[in-house]
């Protein structure tokens, strides 16, 4: 997978739209973030996850996900291996971000 890709995905989810934060690529939906291409030059996305959403899929899957590094990845912040993710299961890990931020309506 590749950046395009991650955003292809990103923006698939109803009524996400690009953004930036910090001069890099994010997803939101109702004006919260989702997801960023902030690491995308080390080949990463990252999406905006709960603290146990993160256990779930580095424990099921930790050669493509893992924390980011520092405070925010204790928040959730995770990081998703562009190279080694496959298309169902970043569909999968973005629709989980998507969901957290998203208003019921659109759930």
């Amino acid at each position: 997978m590749t950046g395009t890709d991650f955003r292809r995905i990103a923006l698939s989810m109803p009524e996400a739209v690009e953004g930036a934060h910090f001069g890099n690529a994010d997803f939101r939906v109702d004006g919260k973030i989702f997801a960023t291409l902030a690491l995308e030059k080390d080949g990463f996305g990252v999406l905006l996850l709960s603290p146990e959403e993160q256990a779930g899929m580095v424990e099921d899957a930790p050669e493509v996900f893992s924390p980011v590094p520092g405070g925010w990845g204790r928040q959730g912040s995770t990081r998703v291996s562009l190279a080694k993710v496959s298309p169902g299961i970043l569909e999968a890990a973005v629709r989980t971000a998507w969901r957290k931020r998203a208003a019921k309506r659109l759930r």
